[in-house]
């Protein structure tokens, strides 16, 4: 079944204890940062001290109310401007309570090179994200098998994954 309108954002809204992603692209085609990414190019940066929007909003209030979000992005060096643009804003959100984390397979194998982007919600209901080869989303489809497979990814990738802070860290160095 294809997710989309309401039905997609009762996801966020409704989820008991975690919302959680994998994302496994180095660029998103997404038409609402076009904007916001010719900025970034012509060298325009927010300040992730005062940088509130939307999304960090629901943050807070999932934090208010007990529950986590977070995502594991897997990436590989050197970042590529999308990469770039988007880690600007994980860090105002890790601030706001997302748990952000980072697997840098540059330099190693990817343990879940065969798994595509996904959503999961209470570790009970998992979201397919289908993608164009350049990042433009596709679907959304809600996975009617068993999410054992999907658990055991997200374990993977928390477990070969370093939070956001520490990773760009790293790469200042």
């Amino acid at each position: 079944m294809l997710l989309d309108g309401e039905a997609w954002h009762a996801k966020f809204r409704d989820f008991q204890s975690e919302a959680w992603r994998l994302e496994t692209l180095p660029a998103y085609n997404v038409p609402q940062e076009a904007e916001e990414i010719q900025r970034f190019r012509a060298g325009e940066r927010i300040d992730p001290r005062t940088h509130s929007n939307d999304y960090t909003e629901d943050l807070k209030r999932v934090r208010r109310e007990g529950k986590n979000k977070g995502r594991v992005h897997i990436v590989t060096r050197p970042l590529s401007e999308y990469l770039r643009y988007e880690f600007m804003y994980y860090l105002p959100h890790a601030w706001a309570g997302e748990d952000i984390r980072i697997m840098d397979v540059t330099d190693r194998p990817n343990p879940l090179s065969d798994v595509q982007d996904f959503w999961m919600f209470d570790k009970s209901q998992v979201v397919l994200m289908h993608y164009e080869a350049d990042g433009t989303q596709i679907s959304r489809e809600v996975y009617e098998g068993d999410v054992t497979p999907y658990v055991e990814y997200q374990r993977i990738a928390l477990a070969e994954s370093v939070p956001f802070e520490e990773y760009v860290k790293g790469l200042d160095a």
